[in-house]
């Protein structure tokens, strides 16, 4: 009877603990799969070259970024689907497009040539982005003064449409690139943090362009103000819209808009770094005009 009654403690208490398990197994620890998928993708040389981020909700994994060929394209999203917990792959990732190759001069002409057909007609004319236009963009990860480094690239992503003459010519949820200029953690007694950001990239229908615009600057003077401007091409037309203060994700701190520097929100005590979560907008300015293709306004159409 002893015997017997052991028997039947041990099989509960193993039911018990495979019960624990399966339940564990039902929850993804998201956090854990970003880690490994972001080391494993970082260590693998089909990462040369690709700007990405990595983000994994209830065991599905988004893919978000550039990368220079389809066959990167497809190891990557590979080792995604090869990290245990994960359900699912979602790769919204861009190839990046090559230079076009020149054009061969054409050959000289016979003596005689033959009869000239007819002019085709001139096609569409490209699309063009003057300098001072606005591309407001949410940055797809936390930027601070204190932990983001200078050459840094950063994500982000189109908040609202571009338009030119009334059409849409770069749709909202485009990917943006940034690049982190200079980033400056302040002191506890003296000197200034310093953040700087601009854009450099921007993908538009798969295809990936390269821009210049305004950058945006925020400094943290000692114990007192903070301020942000935006400066470049001798005229400031970015703005910051929210999202920057020292307090929790989207606290908004009012707007800057036009040339010059000017002041944002109240003061910052203490050694406050100049922080901007993830999902805060900011507002850049091409510095010089962005020519994209005619079929590429078109596409933007045919998608609204």
């Amino acid at each position: 009877m002893e015997t017997s009654a052991k028997r039947r403690i041990t099989i509960l208490l193993f039911g018990t603990f495979l019960i624990i398990c399966s339940g564990c197994a039902k929850h993804p620890d998201d956090q854990a799969i970003t880690k490994d998928v972001q080391a494993k993708i970082l260590a693998d040389p089909a990462s040369s070259g690709s700007v990405l981020s990595v983000q994994s909700q209830n065991g599905v994994v988004t893919l978000k970024g550039t990368v220079k060929d389809a066959t990167s394209q497809q190891k990557l999203d590979q080792i995604a689907r090869s990290e245990p917990q994960v359900s699912g792959v979602t790769d919204q990732t861009a190839i990046v497009q090559l230079p076009p190759q020149p054009t061969p001069p054409a050959p000289e002409q016979a003596v005689n040539p033959a009869p000239v057909p007819a002019a085709p007609p001139p096609p569409p004319e490209p699309v063009i982005l003057p300098t001072g236009t606005n591309i407001t963009v949410t940055v797809d990860q936390d930027l601070n003064s204190k932990t983001s480094q200078t050459g840094q690239s950063f994500l982000g992503t189109v908040a609202q449409p571009v338009t030119v003459h009334g059409k849409t010519a770069i749709p909202k949820g485009s990917s943006v690139t940034g690049t982190v200029i200079t980033a400056k953690e302040q002191g506890k007694i003296k000197g200034q943090g310093e953040l700087t950001l601009a854009l450099s990239a921007i993908t538009v229908h798969k295809r990936t362009y390269a821009i210049e615009t305004t950058t945006f600057d925020s400094t943290v003077k000692g114990k007192g103000a903070r301020t942000a401007k935006t400066t470049g091409g001798g005229a400031a037309g970015g703005a910051l819209i929210g999202g920057i203060a020292g307090g929790g994700k989207g606290a908004g701190i009012g707007a800057l808009v036009g040339a010059g520097a000017g002041l944002v929100g109240g003061a910052a005590t203490g050694n406050k770094q100049i922080d901007i979560p993830a999902e805060s907008a900011l507002t850049f300015a091409l510095s010089k005009p962005l020519k994209l293709p005619p079929q590429q306004l078109q596409a933007s159409e045919r998608a609204n």
